[in-house]
């Protein structure tokens, strides 16, 4: 009687839907890795078994989407009721049929069996690690980094606002986003080199006298 029972198998997914999509959990085609033997000890391979839903990490609006892709090799657990009629309903609803223990109420868990990701959140013993090879975005109305020694900021090439940068006779200045307009500072300000405002130095101008002639650099 427990061998008809499936329980829980290692399978492919075959087709993925959604994939990175900000949508509601979709659904993948998934195919049993294990095979089935016949009397004679032949191994014959199951079949593709269509619209299984897939776990997502997630709590009312809130949620982590990470969805499977084709090609994953994961844990699908199998419901010990016909599920259609819920999954259909997205509620409570009858048993589509009376079948009990099949692999066509499957669920897909998570991916078990893989190489290593490209793209990751690490939690390490030695901190967290965000990594992306295309790009990471943060969006809300307010983001907020605190940190209680440093923060730090570095770029291969150049630290811009959001809008394209402005060349300006082959020099590079601010875009014209929200980095674009005045500032202030409470100070003091200690400055190195020389400090250029509207194309006059600070450091070597000169202004006229009384007597209509110039006076020294500043001192």
């Amino acid at each position: 009687m427990l061998a008809r029972v499936r329980t829980a198998y290692l399978g492919r997914v075959v087709a993925a839907r959604q994939n990175g999509a900000v949508q509601g959990a979709g659904t993948v085609d998934v195919e049993p890795l294990a095979g089935q033997l016949d009397g004679a000890g032949n191994v014959i391979a199951h079949g593709v078994i269509h619209g299984v839903p897939y776990l997502r990490l997630a709590g009312g609006a809130n949620a982590v989407v990470l969805d499977p892709q084709a090609g994953d090799i994961g844990l699908v657990a199998v419901c010990d009721r016909d599920h259609s009629s819920v999954i259909a309903n997205v509620g409570a609803a009858a048993p589509g049929s009376l079948r009990k223990h099949d692999q066509s109420d499957s669920v897909y868990v998570t991916t078990v069996l893989g190489a290593a990701p490209k793209q990751y959140v690490a939690f390490a013993p030695g901190g967290i690690d965000i990594v992306s090879p295309a790009r990471i975005r943060l969006a809300a109305p307010t983001i907020v980094l605190q940190a209680d020694s440093s923060i730090g900021l570095t770029a291969g090439n150049k630290i811009t606002d959001s809008a394209p940068a402005i060349d300006l006779d082959g020099a590079i200045a601010q875009g014209e986003g929200p980095m674009g307009g005045s500032a202030k500072m409470a100070g003091p300000l200690k400055v190195q080199q020389d400090v250029t405002a509207s194309g006059i130095s600070v450091h070597g101008h000169t202004h006229r006298d009384s007597a209509d002639g110039v006076t020294s650099k500043p001192l």
